[in-house]
């Protein structure tokens, strides 16, 4: 059963009201207790070692870093601390299948950064940074390139970044020494404003986010790296009007879930191609959540709590709320 949730939050340089990354354990009724908080700078987004008990985090500030963070004994405790990302506001990491490297988008400074893992699962160092250039027709949002995600593929020697700038997913090849060479460039609809990519397993299909037209967009891959439009539905169940701001998005058995910060609700998706089938609110401005064993939780940002509810009532669920500052990722873990 999973037993402890990592909540990574906003701090204070980003005007939020976190401290670092909290510790929850969860009882096996799903309840969640707060345990601990290890100091660091606004972990906005945090990602697991494949195999190690590592984790990663972005420190999203002006300056733009990285950290490690060991896991033994489920007592999270500082590795490597705020190794420089290459640019602003670090939003997303990956990493690689084999555990070799770790990828990091840079929001606003509009790069993607590669750095290599030791076998023990330390920074290294920057093994490459690619900038992006271009702009988007929303003028607000998209004056420069903004990096929102890395994706690798299966074996990770593909490395697709989403721009919600330019509007575009930019791919690269990952060699084995960390270095990443343009590959492909699919340009999606102008004004989208593309947030995350996440592929559908075991097939050509990917599903991508998108956070200013309010939209989940169904996309083939062609060939490596290359993807088109297949369909395009809204975002929301519930027609909504004014600024959304879709926020995460994941796939779980059949279908999907995305959560969206204009209408606070997290939205079920079904069939084939994906379409909205409810709306379950979820506290407010929901950036990140996870599911796990049935209950899905939220960091609901504005909220300054974790939302939890379970997804069979989904839609007419019950909204639990765990207190902590401005969180932004929720993390369940075996430990």
């Amino acid at each position: 059963m999973t037993d402890v949730v990592l909540v990574g939050c906003y701090t204070a340089e980003m005007g939020g009201k976190g401290a670092g990354l909290a510790t929850f354990r969860r009882d096996s009724a799903g309840a969640l207790t707060w345990e601990s908080t290890l100091a660091l700078r606004s972990p906005s987004w945090l990602v697991k070692h494949p195999v190690l008990p590592v984790l990663y985090t972005t420190n999203e500030h002006d300056d733009g870093a990285v950290s490690s963070v060991s896991l033994v004994d489920g007592e999270p405790s500082v590795l490597d601390e705020e190794v420089p990302s290459g640019g602003a506001h670090p939003c997303h990491l990956a990493v690689t299948p084999d555990g070799r490297f770790l990828l990091c988008a840079n929001y606003t400074g509009g790069s993607l950064a590669v750095f290599g893992l030791s076998a023990e699962g330390r920074i290294t160092g920057r093994t490459d940074l690619v900038q992006h250039s271009g702009t988007g027709p929303n003028e607000a949002r998209q004056e420069s390139a903004h990096v929102h995600m890395a994706v690798p593929n299966a074996d990770g020697s593909v490395v697709s970044a989403v721009d919600l700038g330019t509007d575009e997913i930019r791919s690269y090849s990952l060699s084995a020494d960390g270095k990443l060479s343009p590959l492909a460039v699919s340009a999606l609809p102008p004004g989208s404003g593309p947030r995350q990519l996440v592929r559908f397993p075991g097939t050509d299909l990917a599903y991508v986010a998108c956070e200013l037209s309010s939209e989940l967009l169904t996309v083939r891959e062609t060939a490596p790296g290359a993807f088109e439009v297949v369909a395009a539905t809204p975002a929301t169940h519930a027609p909504f009007e004014g600024e959304n701001i879709v926020a995460h998005l994941e796939l779980h058995g059949s279908g999907a879930y995305l959560s969206n910060r204009g209408a606070d609700v997290v939205t079920a998706f079904a069939g084939s191609p994906l379409t909205a089938t409810a709306d379950q609110p979820s506290g407010r401005h929901p950036r990140h959540f996870a599911i796990a064993e049935g209950t899905c939780y939220v960091a609901a940002q504005s909220d300054d709590a974790i939302t939890a509810f379970p997804l069979d009532r989904l839609g007419e669920a019950e909204v639990v709320k765990y207190p902590t500052g401005s969180p932004s990722f929720v993390l369940p873990l075996d430990l």
